[in-house]
């Protein structure tokens, strides 16, 4: 099929797409490497609420994007990017049968040997993901990406909260805090306590031994969680909670590809989408971004690089 023709194949498309509307040998669950799932889960936020709605603007915008990464010189989508069916409105009834619901889809696909990318809504949906990982290996390492700390260990009455997920994630994983922006006397004290490794936006930005300082935190194996707010609102507008003085784009990009050089990275999360109606910008990024991941997660000329599922790198032509 020809460029303009797969174009005009999406724009006609009626139905909420798969991630980035492949061609079907893509993206069967035998021949994908990567499997995107969602959870439309927003009970819990405090200031702006609509991250319920983030999954769904994340994979319409997926539609649109162009399949050749120009960066890694490759098409991530030949090595299978499955997209699981949204889950049934009770899976989302509250947070604990959210967070066992999400474990429980997480659990299958790192069983199945896949690289699993969460789709969120707010922050907590990132709990039940962790344990899961956590499960499978020991020695994980959680970096997380935010402007705010999330180490409250109750916010209005739950555990569970998203202003708690990297206090839950202390109970199973160890975290690494990259962009932080925002924080609280009770989360220093958490720090302190448990030495957590913390970064600062302004350590990002202008710290010339930030990235190696951020290698030596981090252990062997790792699950990534990005809270879109860690980059700068006047990128991203459309989260719960905006903060000023976020990253950028290509800092953030050089920090995953940095990761994925070096340590191995298992799973990942992508959460905090608010979209705003008219400026549709913010969730193109938000698809963007869960494409470089699978393309981080594949790229050849990386160390340790999970190969081509069978059946798949076979295929030369789709278009």
């Amino acid at each position: 099929m020809s460029r303009s023709n797969s174009r005009n194949a999406r724009e006609a498309a009626p139905e909420l797409p798969g991630f980035g509307l492949l061609p079907k040998r893509y993206t069967t669950w035998e021949h994908s490497g990567a499997v995107v799932y969602s959870a439309p889960f927003g009970r819990t936020v405090t200031y702006q609420t609509g991250t319920e709605r983030g999954p769904e603007a994340i994979l319409r915008a997926s539609a649109n994007l162009e399949w050749y990464d120009l960066e890694l010189g490759t098409e991530p989508y030949r090595h299978g990017i499955c997209t699981l069916p949204a889950p049934e409105p009770l899976a989302m009834a509250s947070s604990s049968v959210m967070v066992t619901w999400v474990g429980a889809k997480a659990r299958r696909i790192l069983e199945a040997g896949k690289f699993p990318v969460l789709l969120g809504g707010e922050h907590s949906v990132s709990i039940g993901a962790v344990r899961a990982a956590a499960k499978r290996h020991p020695d994980l390492t959680v970096l997380s990406f935010d402007a705010h700390t999330d180490l409250r260990d109750r916010f209005n009455g739950s555990p569970l909260n998203h202003a708690c997920v990297m206090r839950r994630v202390l109970a199973v994983a160890t975290p690494v805090l990259v962009g932080i922006r925002s924080t609280h006397l009770e989360a220093n004290r958490t720090i302190r306590g448990h030495n957590i490794a913390m970064f600062p936006a302004q350590e990002v930005l202008f710290d010339k031994s930030f990235t190696r300082r951020l290698l030596r935190a981090l252990g062997p194996t790792v699950y990534i969680s990005i809270d879109l707010d860690v980059l700068d609102p006047g990128l991203v507008p459309a989260t719960g909670t905006p903060e000023p003085g976020g990253i950028g784009w290509y800092d953030l990009l050089g920090l995953l590809r940095l990761v994925f050089e070096h340590r191995t990275v298992v799973a990942a999360d992508v959460v905090e989408l608010r979209p705003l109606e008219g400026n549709a910008a913010p969730d193109y990024l938000a698809a963007k971004l869960v494409y470089k991941l699978i393309g981080y997660k594949y790229h050849s000329r990386f160390p340790g690089k999970t190969p081509t599922p069978k059946g798949v790198a076979r295929h030369n032509r789709d278009r």
